[in-house]
């Protein structure tokens, strides 16, 4: 599927499974951070939408007033976080890699958790973008890491 030139229509119709979008204040500025940051692929940006791949998985940003006739618009705050108790997971990006950029990058991000080798299995961080999202860039851990946790 060409994410570059698909009609709305026809992404719509071609979605399926578990969806997730995100609604945030400023779309371009997102998706400048999540590609910058985790590597992610951009498709049909404008200032209301884009679809992200990372890996092979897909996923939309919507701005605020794309929705405005939708219910969740009643929801949305229009200052601080949102997202609170939601962790974006990313299991192939490097977490050490992807704090220094977050670290480096010119939008506003919280390292809320620095690199940590963790018991079950993975090397992690958490970083909080400026909408609020937890996004967790992840790796397995190696047998030399594993082994140091005994």
């Amino acid at each position: 599927m060409d994410y570059d030139t698909i009609s709305a229509p026809d992404f719509g119709r071609s979605l399926s499974g578990l969806g997730l979008n995100l609604l945030v204040r400023d779309v371009p500025r997102l998706v400048t951070f999540l590609c910058d940051v985790f590597g992610m692929t951009a498709h049909q940006m404008s200032r209301d939408f884009a679809i992200l791949r990372y890996g092979g998985q897909m996923f939309q940003l919507h701005s605020d007033p794309t929705f405005a006739n939708h219910p969740l618009a009643a929801l949305l705050p229009e200052a601080g976080p949102r997202g609170a108790g939601i962790e974006l997971r990313l299991y192939e990006t490097d977490p050490d890699a992807a704090v220094t950029a977050a670290t480096a990058h010119a939008h506003e991000a919280t390292i809320l958790q620095a690199p940590a080798n963790k018991p079950h299995g993975l090397r992690e961080a958490v970083i909080l973008c400026e909408n609020g999202y937890a996004w967790v860039p992840s790796r397995a851990l190696t047998a030399e890491e594993e082994a140091a946790l005994s």
